[in-house]
């Protein structure tokens, strides 16, 4: 049964000029070389790097400065090289997880990397303004702005 959903999806997509296993490479296995743990983490600025259990039921989990793991994701569907599915748990006072799914589509000239963040519903009265937040350009926009520049 199809979840209903009350609040827009975030969708955001950006081009790289690599294949689709190294775009999905990058963009999991390498996190940490290119998302900004100096703003975007649970321990901003003293982060190590985050990391990713490659397969459904695994974590994505923050590694701080002094070795303490942080939750941010459950891996709900995990298909290299053609995208992945997580919740999306970063915060541990919202009231549930969102939905992240990131798809990786060969091109004749690279790959198109499509993100879909969904069912902001689940956050109650705070889902339209984390929805806001995160469609913004300081959210998933910059995210992915980084991502690009890395792979590309």
């Amino acid at each position: 049964m199809t979840q209903a959903t009350t609040i827009a999806p975030v969708l955001k997509s950006v081009h790289v000029k690599c294949d689709p296993a190294h775009a999905f490479a990058v963009f999991t296995r390498e996190i940490g070389s290119w998302w900004p743990l100096e703003t975007h983490a649970l321990h901003p600025g003293t982060s190590r790097g985050v990391v990713w259990e490659e397969r459904a039921g695994g974590e994505v989990y923050e590694i701080s400065a002094d070795g303490a793991r942080s939750h941010w994701a459950t891996v709900l569907d995990w298909s290299p090289p053609t995208g992945f599915t997580i919740a999306w748990h970063v915060n541990p006072d919202a009231p549930a997880a969102t939905e992240v799914e990131v798809r990786f589509s060969a091109e004749a000239d690279g790959t198109r990397v499509d993100l879909e963040h969904r069912y902001w519903e689940r956050l109650g009265s705070t889902g339209a303004a984390t929805r806001e937040a995160y469609g913004s350009e300081d959210g998933w926009g910059m995210v992915l702005t980084r991502f690009a520049a890395t792979v590309s």
